[in-house]
């Protein structure tokens, strides 16, 4: 009985470990995506993160940037560059899909199959976007950003683990 129960328990956890994520637009269906990276963007004086994740499509694939805000007439909008490891920049044009909710809102921009493939190879760098809205004394702020791939602020010369995410890796498992 208690080799059953351990099994039990085994699988249970398995199942929730290869558990994927996924990503839903306004109602689509959903679309495998990568875990949710936070990258840093020490310039936005807010909280200083970007929610960033990436879905496949049957076209190629989605970005998705998830930002806190201080009101709800602030937006991501406009392009968006992404930058990646090799020097290489995907610019995605902004398509106007945006959700606003508890505090945050969410931007989504569409890559090509091609673009999709350069993302498989290479580990993204940064990305470049612009933050829209109403400015006043004590709002938020606008003007352009870029989140960075790090996992830290800070870090020492004596840490000789990977200091960005591995999201090549990441993308060319979905």
């Amino acid at each position: 009985m208690n080799l059953k129960l351990s099994f039990f328990l085994f699988l249970l956890i398995s199942c929730f470990a290869t558990a994927q994520q996924t990503i839903t637009i306004k109602g689509s269906k959903p679309y495998p995506a990568t875990e949710n990276y936070t990258f840093i963007c020490e310039k936005y004086a807010l909280t200083g993160e970007v929610d960033v994740q990436i879905a496949k499509t049957e076209k190629g694939g989605i970005l998705k940037l998830t930002i806190a805000t201080t009101n709800d007439k602030t937006r991501i909008s406009g392009g968006v560059y992404v930058d990646l490891v090799n020097a290489d920049v995907i610019a995605c044009l902004d398509k106007n899909v945006k959700e606003t909710e508890e505090g945050k809102t969410t931007s989504y921009y569409y890559f090509t199959l091609a673009e999709f493939l350069k993302l498989k190879k290479t580990d993204i760098k940064g990305i470049r976007f612009i933050i829209t809205g109403n400015s006043n004394a004590f709002g938020n702020q606008t003007g352009y950003f870029t989140a960075e791939s790090k996992k830290n602020y800070f870090s020492t010369a004596f840490d000789k683990s990977k200091k960005t995410f591995d999201t090549a890796a990441s993308i060319s498992l979905l």
